[in-house]
């Protein structure tokens, strides 16, 4: 029983449920339909002002709702829209039901209540307004009413200010009028009927010293122009008595040409010419100021309004004022914004102003417009018809266009010609004085455009539409009458050529004439015949010429032919098709099969060496980093891979961004890479891991507009040329970017694999990226920012970097000591800085002893000796001052002090070179040589070729020596990390030549004099018996050290600082050269005999010091007959050369026994 009861039961429900699922689905069907019925909401606004709301506000708007508003304006108007109500369901970041405020430049999202009240304006004449619901939650909705404002002058009257110096209109400040010999002047004008004032303004000139120098008015002599103080009477061309100005806009145009004294005006499409002898050779100064009105209170200002103001700085024809159009800019002043300053009191915006754009709302008795006819417009006969219609009734002019409106479109239907009134425009017009004494009378001038399809090629002449009009004056409602009609067709434009080689026949309004374009038998260019709507005239529209020019894929393509395999590309011709690949991309709409040709032209570019790709390098990198940021391609990523560039890019979404990867590998048996996203590869090239954190520090404007990654891998790195430091480039090149905005300061690296184009047997890498902004924006490696890491190795390194943009690996110079380790470093430095110190010490020591004893320094050697020692003073001295000046970072002082260096160490070299020179001439040559002003010719030799030199370069700077000399880093370890500012040659090329190669010559040439001084002094030696072998030895070889020293053999350690012998021989170089004063010391002043004779002498006391009497003069025959043992118990090549030469310098005046000896020809330097 309860069983069955239990089934009875669940079927009552389920019969229940099923009914009321029933009701509920019927309910839902017929809500949706009466939500739906509220009104169509996705519709276009075009009325100058309106209301619209949420569907069926003030209610609950419905769900599911996906609603548009278009809201537009014409041109030099936008859109302002203000919220009266607003209530939309709140979300963060509105994401269930929310408005969509499209103004033109950046959508934004609202919900909530908080726009209620508050006022948006677009930046252009469109503003789009979408509205969406979702599934649940209904509030009000919006209510919103919109505007249009006029923001262009061009849609704006100026009401000529009365008072002057009160609100004036002025032109800008910022536009300057230039002198003025010719000119062209156009501008409309009103004048107040009430005013009777003959003596008035128009616009006034001044110079820069406030005299007035062009104005424009009338007195009681008629209308004037004023140049430079001389008025000319406008008689015949406007009238006396009457006023040209009316109640309506009139244009006025004036030619002046001081040359021809004449001028032109046009008015009411007739030109006149006035001669006016006053105003020949008159020129309007520049620099002044113009103002609307009259400048001064003894004349007045036109009481009326003005519009259209041009001023041009040349004269204009009769023809070509006739078809001036609105588009003609005055090139001095125009009627725009920005020439002008206006209050706003002055401005009045209107819908009827001759170079207006506005839209017209829709009447039932509007006519009809050829946007409405479609095809009927074109093609068809235009007549012009011009009507005065005389009224008893004081109605406004917008009662007269309606009753005209309805009148005309009555007459012409259901005629025997297909005809539709097109536009009409209605005039208050003057009449008679005796009509206006008999009764109130007002006269409309009525101007109408008729157009007339003659399908059927009958004829309809101009007078039988004026009878037609004529016959039915009679149904003129309202009290209108028609009292004259002139009917007229619309003219054609005439034959012309424009652009050369391009031939438009007569047409008709309105029909575009097609042509060939120059040179083609297929594509063709276009011209239209276009109506004026102001005075409808006909008139020219520009050629369209754009079929007749190459689109880019032909262009991409002729490139591809011209860069392609075998071309020889020179520099101008590389940086020729950059400049075209620029304006491809930056022009153009980027497709993937565009784009695949232009990576591919750039990679048949990298194909040239580097000295033609330097000019364009910079060009070409930003080319390649805007194609990809603009390139389109559907799907999740594209790529591009050629033979020396790949590109990858790739959709990100910045919401759910968890990291991602880029990898460049090989592809099997194809020359191109395979490029893979997100995937790990082992054999890549290159590759680029995004950390998940890459987004995390951006501003929430450009989180919003992430959508993408660029990937770009270069093969060959031509277009990468550091002119201020040509490191060397060991490894392909990979960049990587986020959409357009800049990534740095990273919390997580980014991790950079980079395989070495070459393997690196002992690899010390710099990670460096390619800093755009380096050498005045020609870019530059940087290694700011980026470390290697640990699982670097000889085969590829891994950076890590807290940025993204261009990445590679550098390898170090021999020039450079990045190669070893800081501890070495440290090493080096301490014994450099100590060396030199010591050095400095004992040159000075040296150079002092020899100043101090006048005898020490009588010979030859000794002065030698003293500039060698003063050269190397300066040398030391400077060095260990260098890098504390450099901690100044005045670019003037490091570059004086790094220069001061160079000389110095030239002159050193150069003092060495001629010790060697001098012990040939002493040793060798001995009695054949006798050379004048031996001394002078040394120090200009010693002093002036390094100079010379130092001359040289700084004037191959151009100015500029900071490219030569100037502050660097030395001293960086492996990782590009610490070092120390010094003040030295930065450029390349200055220190292999200046100092490599001056130093190789002087090393080459001392090791030969050393050789053959060597063997003089041990054949020498050798002859003596007295003496034992190891005497012999000792003597040699303490002959050899001293030498060695002086002539500094030990700066050719250097040379062999190469590979594995690179660090015991900068040990080598370190402790002998910083120690070179020391040495010279050593054995070429405190071990020589004579001087310490004269140390004894003069600055020791007791037993230690020597008696007064002196051996130190010989005779000639004495010196003679030890000079050869003197060679051998001399520890210095000062002591040889001062014995020899000695004898040399004074056996002219010695002996004559001697001189009689060497009778024969002296050799005279």
């Amino acid at each position: 029983m309860m069983s069955h009861v239990s089934e009875m039961w669940c079927y009552h429900w389920k019969w229940k449920l099923q009914h009321c699922l029933c009701l509920f689905t019927t309910y839902i069907i017929f809500m949706q339909q009466a939500v739906h019925g509220c009104y169509d909401c996705r519709i276009v606004l075009t009325d100058p002002s309106g209301v619209f709301t949420s569907p069926c506000f003030p209610s609950d708007y419905p769900n599911s709702q996906a609603c548009k508003w278009i809201i537009r304006a014409p041109h030099g108007f936008i859109i302002q829209l203000t919220f009266i109500d607003f209530d939309i369901e709140e979300a963060p970041g509105c994401i269930y039901d929310s408005l969509t405020l499209d103004n033109g430049e950046s959508p934004m999202n609202l919900c909530g209540i908080t726009a209620k009240g508050l006022s948006y304006n677009s930046t252009g004449n469109e503003m789009i307004v979408s509205f969406k619901s979702d599934f649940s939650i209904q509030k009000k909705g919006f209510n919103a009413s919109y505007v249009r404002i006029a923001v262009s002058l061009r849609n704006q009257k100026v009401i000529i200010p009365q008072v002057p110096d009160v609100d004036a209109v002025s032109v800008s400040e910022t536009v300057s009028v230039p002198e003025l010999s010719q000119f062209t002047l156009c501008f409309e004008a009103t004048k107040g009927s009430s005013d009777d004032n003959d003596d008035w303004k128009v616009f006034s000139y001044t110079d820069a010293f406030s005299k007035e120098s062009f104005s424009f008015g009338k007195t009681t002599e008629g209308h004037f122009l004023s140049i430079s103080g001389m008025q000319c009477i406008l008689e015949n061309a406007l009238p006396r008595n009457a006023e040209f100005f009316t109640g309506t806009f009139q244009q006025l145009c004036v030619v002046g040409d001081s040359f021809s004294g004449s001028i032109g005006v046009y008015a009411k499409n007739t030109y006149h010419i006035v001669y006016c002898p006053d105003i020949f050779g008159k020129v309007i100064p520049g620099n002044g100021r113009l103002v609307l009105g009259s400048n001064s209170n003894e004349v007045s200002s036109l009481n009326g309004d003005i519009y259209n103001f041009r001023l041009w700085n040349f004269t204009m024809n009769a023809q070509t004022l006739a078809n001036l159009s609105c588009d003609v800019k005055g090139n001095i002043v125009d009627w725009e914004n920005e020439f002008w300053s206006i209050p706003t009191s002055a401005l009045k915006a209107e819908n009827n102003l001759s170079c207006g754009s506005y839209l017209i709302p829709s009447s039932t008795i509007e006519p009809t417009s050829c946007a409405n006819l479609g095809s009927l417009c074109q093609g068809g006969l235009f007549y012009r018809i011009s009507i005065t219609v005389f009224s008893s009734n004081s109605n406004s002019v917008s009662k007269v266009h309606e009753v005209v409106a309805e009148w005309l479109n009555r007459t012409f239907q259901n005629w025997n010609y297909t005809v539709y009134v097109v536009n009409i425009s209605i005039h208050p017009g003057s009449i008679k004085e005796g009509a206006r004494a008999k009764r109130s009378i007002k006269s409309f001038e009525v101007l109408a455009l008729l157009v007339y399809n003659s399908t059927n090629n009958i004829n309809l002449e101009e007078e039988e539409i004026r009878q037609k009009l004529i016959r039915n004056n009679g149904t003129m409602e309202g009290g209108y009458k028609l009292h004259t009609v002139d009917v007229d067709p619309v003219e054609k434009c005439l034959a012309e050529e424009n652009p050369p080689n391009y031939f438009w026949p007569d047409t008709r309004p309105t029909v575009t004439n097609y042509t060939l374009c120059h040179g083609s038998s297929v594509q063709t260019a276009s011209r239209t015949c276009y109506l004026g709507l102001q005075n409808y005239t006909s008139y020219w529209g520009q050629p369209d010429l754009r079929n007749c020019t190459e689109n880019a894929a032909d262009i991409a393509n002729q490139l591809l032919n011209l860069t392609g395999e075998g071309q020889q590309l020179t520099s101008d011709k590389v940086n020729d098709v950059v400049q075209k690949l620029k304006k491809i991309v930056n022009d153009e709409e980027i497709d993937e099969s565009l784009g695949s040709t232009v990576v591919t032209i750039f990679s048949n570019i990298l194909n040239s060496s580097d000295s033609v790709l330097a000019a364009s390098s910079s060009e070409a990198l930003k080319t390649i980093d805007a194609l990809a940021l603009k390139i389109q391609f559907t799907g999740p990523s594209m790529s591009i891979s050629t033979r020396n560039l790949a590109l990858g890019v790739s959709s990100i979404n910045s919401t759910s961004f968890k990291g991602g990867s880029f990898s460049v590998s090989p592809q099997n048996n194809a020359s191109d890479f395979q490029i893979d996203f997100d995937k790990d590869q082992t054999n890549a090239f290159a590759s680029v891991v995004l950390p998940p954190s890459l987004l995390r520090n951006l501003s929430q404007e450009e989180f919003e507009v992430i959508s993408r990654a660029q990937f770009t891998f270069f093969n060959k790195n031509g277009l990468f040329q550091d002119a201020e430091n040509p490191a060397n480039l060991t490894s392909f090149v990979v960049a990587c970017s986020i959409g357009n905005i800049t990534i740095q300061d990273l919390q997580d690296y980014v991790k950079v694999t980079i395989k070495h184009t070459k393997l690196q047997e002992d690899p010390k890498p710099t990670c460096v990226f390619w800093d755009m902004n380096k050498n005045g924006g020609n870019g530059g490696w940087n290694p700011e920012g980026c470390q290697v890491d640990a699982e670097s190795n000889e085969n590829e390194t891994v950076c890590l970097c807290n940025h993204l943009t261009h990445f590679g690996v550098l390898m170090d110079l021999q020039r450079t000591v990045t190669q070893i380790d800081p501890q070495n470093t440290k090493v080096l430095t301490f014994i450099t800085y100590i060396g030199c110190g010591i050095s400095a010490i004992f040159s000075a020591a040296t150079l002092l002893t020899y100043i101090a004893f006048e005898k020490l320094r009588r010979d030859y050697p000794s002065k030698i000796l003293m500039n060698l020692s003063t050269a190397l003073l300066f040398l030391n001295l400077i060095f260990l001052l260098d890098g504390w000046i450099a901690s100044f970072d005045i670019d003037g002082l490091c570059i004086a002090v790094a220069a001061l260096l160079h000389f110095f160490l030239l002159a050193t070299f150069t003092w060495m070179g001629l010790e060697a020179v001098h012990m040939y001439i002493a040793l060798v040559k001995v009695f054949n040589t006798y050379i004048r002003r031996y001394i002078l010719k040394f120090c200009i030799i010693g002093w002036g070729l390094p100079a010379l030199v130092i001359a040289i370069v700084l004037a191959s700077a151009n100015t500029n020596a900071s490219n030569i000399y100037g502050k660097e880093l030395y001293g960086k370890d492996a990782n590009g990390q610490g070092g120390d500012d010094f003040c030295w040659i930065k450029n390349e090329v200055v220190f292999y030549v200046t100092c490599a190669g001056y130093f190789g010559i002087m090393f080459l040439m001392n090791v030969a004099m050393f050789i053959v001084v060597m063997v003089q002094i041990c054949g020498r030696n050798g002859k003596r018996t007295n003496r034992s072998l190891k005497e012999e030895i000792l003597r040699n070889l303490r002959s050899v050290v001293s030498l060695t020293f002086l002539l500094g053999m030990t700066w050719g350690f250097a040379f062999f600082a190469w590979g594995p012998l690179t660090l015991p021989f900068l040990y080598l170089f370190s402790i002998f050269n910083s120690l070179q004063g020391l040495f010279i010391f050593v054995f070429h002043c405190a071990m020589k005999e004579n001087v310490q004779k004269q140390w004894r002498r003069h600055l020791c006391c007791g037993r230690f010091r020597l008696a007064d009497n002196s051996d130190w003069s010989k005779t000639a025959t004495n010196i003679i007959k030890k000079s050869s043992d003197n060679l051998g118990k001399s520890l210095s090549s000062s002591s040889i050369g001062s014995n020899s030469t000695y004898l040399t310098s004074k056996s002219k005046s010695t002996t004559t026994t001697y001189c009689k000896r060497n009778s024969h020809t002296d050799n005279v330097f």
